[in-house]
């Protein structure tokens, strides 16, 4: 209880209690630094209050991150702009806020396989994620197969309330392989439930243009192009493949950019 011949003792079991032991750690070691400077004892408190709240963002930050499921953790700071003249800094500035998702706008990378699309998303995902917002990466064809379980177990609706409850979710390589029709209905699905209520990234090496090629309906594909497009950024990403750079594989790369375009 307080007045006890050790207070710091009386600080470590209301900190178990609290379940905040870096309040103990803080109070011993602020206490001596309070003293010789002079603190009046809501600058002491407020000081310990500080370095607990900051080590618990830390925490939360990077369980968010952990659970996000980022194949690899890829940083903003980390993308070669150089090798990307397409894109600039200023273009990234404001999805690199995170801001983004607390506006429920969407994010889409459209470009060449290798120019940095994924790299890019999951940048901005781990600035969301250092923002407070729950994030969730998969691929597509991840996606659709977990709306497809749901759906195959009477609990879309379920599913996609759920889903709504993410900040941010990262759909990767939109078209790379074609939906059949029931997975493209799926996945539009997906797209109207979280429309003015949470965020999108999602990259693709097709343009809008070819989307339909993917879901295998043009009604389907402009309305959902629509909801997507309306509250967001689009970033176009050209050149060749970063990850075959001084290979001397330009043709394979011209192939691929043809094949995709």
């Amino acid at each position: 209880m307080l007045g006890a011949v050790d207070p710091l003792k009386d600080i470590e079991h209301y900190a178990q209690v609290m379940k905040a032991p870096r309040i103990r750690e803080s109070a011993a070691r602020l206490a001596e630094q309070a003293r010789s400077d002079g603190w009046s004892h809501e600058d002491y408190l407020a000081a310990v209050l500080s370095r607990e709240v900051t080590a618990r963002e830390s925490s939360g930050t990077q369980n968010r991150i952990r659970l996000a499921g980022f194949p690899t953790p890829k940083s903003l700071g980390k993308f070669n702009f150089d090798y990307q003249p397409s894109l600039s800094r200023e273009m990234v500035a404001y999805p690199g806020t995170g801001v983004f998702s607390t506006q429920a706008r969407n994010v889409v990378l459209l470009g060449p396989s290798g120019t940095g699309k994924t790299h890019l998303a999951i940048g901005l995902g781990i600035k969301a994620a250092q923002s407070g917002h729950r994030v969730a990466f998969a691929m597509a064809v991840d996606w659709v197969a977990r709306l497809k379980a749901a759906h195959a177990g009477g609990k879309l609706p379920a599913e996609l309330a759920r889903l709504r409850q993410i900040g941010l979710i990262l759909v990767d390589e939109v078209g790379y392989i074609p939906f059949e029709q029931d997975a493209a209905n799926l996945f539009f699905q997906l797209v109207p439930s979280r429309y003015e209520h949470a965020s999108l990234i999602l990259t693709s090496n097709l343009p809008f243009g070819r989307w339909g090629d993917v879901f295998g309906d043009q009604a389907v594909d402009a309305a959902m192009i629509d909801r997507i497009v309306h509250h967001a950024e689009v970033l176009t990403l050209k050149g060749a493949s970063y990850r075959l750079r001084n290979t001397g594989i330009d043709t394979l790369t011209s192939v691929r950019a043809g094949n995709a375009a």
